[in-house]
């Protein structure tokens, strides 16, 4: 039988020197969440438009010679125009200074809020989901019958004993806003504390403040920042309601809540003032929304490729 030699065969594919080459950099996670929330295109116009809406509100009043607290009846109700680009209110305040220092306000409320149930809802449901046994039983209960209180009847008493301000109405969303965060992060650090890495920290040695600050509230961030990113939405919508109801910021304070409150009773016959404030709230609750549905999906470890 005659022989084949092997010089009559040609490899075809990869070569053998490639057989061990990279085919392309690997990927930390971060910066592969990063790639995926930016081929995200919805995700990426809510993050413009809400970048535009922040530099509106802190460059919006500047572009006016109006000022948002001076009174000129002689133009009140007056429509959009060259002079009052957003028209003019009751009082004949300039609408378009209002609206974009209103901004300032709601999202301040928004972020305000969205912070203090950060802080507090991670510590709470890190403590009690690491803790576990009768703490996590204390902890978790106590924050249910916290979350049963009516929330509008607690407003309303904040809003009696300490007065309508800016900080009342921050102290009342966060009162019972914190415990949906908790019950978040705890479910995480449930599921993580378990891990090899947690048994491993604890073996050498590692105290419960380490384990928890470089283990486990790390490794839960992903459904962290989403519902961080939906809470602010949220607050912005409750300053607004709370605004509807008369128990928002006292005057000459301004923001898209009071602003849609005092436009409905002229939707009739003036639009235009409550037309402003309702559209950015609409515009500013969906900007943060599709950021947080975008990272969800970022951050989902199943639509890693």
């Amino acid at each position: 039988m005659m022989q084949i030699s092997k010089d009559k065969f040609q490899l075809v594919g990869s070569q053998l020197e490639n057989a061990e080459k990279i085919s392309k950099p690997s990927l930390s996670f971060w910066k592969d969440v990063s790639i995926r929330f930016r081929k995200n295109k919805l995700a990426m116009f809510g993050l413009v438009l809400l970048f535009l809406l922040i530099v509106m509100a802190a460059f919006g009043p500047h572009m006016t010679e109006f000022d948002y607290r001076t009174n000129d009846l002689a133009n009140k109700n007056q429509p959009p125009s060259s002079e009052h680009w957003f028209g003019t209110d009751d009082l004949g305040r300039d609408m378009f200074a209002r609206t974009w220092y209103g901004a300032r306000i709601s999202i301040f409320i928004g972020v305000a809020a969205a912070l203090i149930d950060l802080f507090i809802g991670v510590i709470w449901g890190g403590v009690a989901g690491y803790k576990g046994g009768r703490t996590d039983e204390f902890m978790m209960r106590f924050a249910d019958i916290l979350y049963g209180v009516p929330y509008l009847l607690l407003v309303i008493l904040l809003m009696v004993v300490l007065g309508q301000s800016l900080w009342t109405m921050i102290l009342a969303m966060t009162i019972t806003g914190w415990i949906n965060m908790s019950r978040i992060v705890r479910g995480q650090v449930l599921m993580l504390k378990s891990q090899e890495y947690v048994l491993a920290a604890k073996t050498l040695g590692a105290n419960t403040s380490r384990i928890m600050g470089r283990h486990l509230i790390p490794n839960a961030m992903g459904p962290i920042l989403v519902t961080m990113t939906l809470t602010i939405p949220a607050a912005i919508f409750t300053e607004a309601f709370l605004s509807y109801l008369g128990l928002g910021l006292t005057p000459p304070l301004a923001s898209w809540g009071t602003m849609a409150s005092d436009g409905l009773p002229a939707l009739r016959y003036y639009p235009w003032r409550l037309f402003f404030p309702a559209t950015f709230i609409c515009l500013t609750i969906f900007a943060f929304n599709v950021i947080g549905d975008g990272l969800r999906d970022a951050l989902d470890p199943r639509l890693r490729k």
